[in-house]
């Protein structure tokens, strides 16, 4: 099972990759980062994306139908994913479930015109289900 290092690799070695990094979105801080960064700072992006995902994963109009929308059921985010467009990338952000407190998510920044979208979201997923933090 791959740590943050050997997953980050693999996101960078997806079409169009530009950078990814894994991000703790209750305290803004990359826990790992490669490639380059929307502005050229890493820690910046990391803040940023952690307040999206803080607003998502807080919003009880995004979560599952049926759940209380107080809150996440068990350990597993209520979102799954953001994927947000500009005129040049894509910026997916998956979240990870884990035993202890699920607050952990990746960020991949893919070129629109190099990247697969529908591949990146894929295989991001994959890379999240196998994600050992520790």
């Amino acid at each position: 099972m791959p740590g943050i290092d050997e997953s980050l690799l693999e996101a960078m070695r997806l079409p169009g990759a530009r950078g990814a990094s894994v991000v703790d979105w209750i305290s803004g801080l990359a826990l790992g980062a490669v490639g380059d960064a929307p502005g050229g700072d890493a820690e910046a992006t990391a803040a940023e994306t952690a307040e999206l995902a803080r607003l998502a994963t807080e919003s009880g109009a995004l979560a599952p139908a049926g759940d209380d929308p107080g809150g996440p059921s068990g350990k597993e985010p209520p979102v799954q994913d953001l994927i947000i467009t500009n005129a040049d990338s894509y910026h997916l952000l998956r979240f990870v479930a884990t035993t202890f407190d699920s607050t952990v998510f990746l960020h991949l920044w893919l070129d629109r015109g190099e990247g697969n979208l529908a591949l990146a979201r894929i295989r991001l997923a994959e890379m999240a289900d196998r994600l050992v933090l520790g």
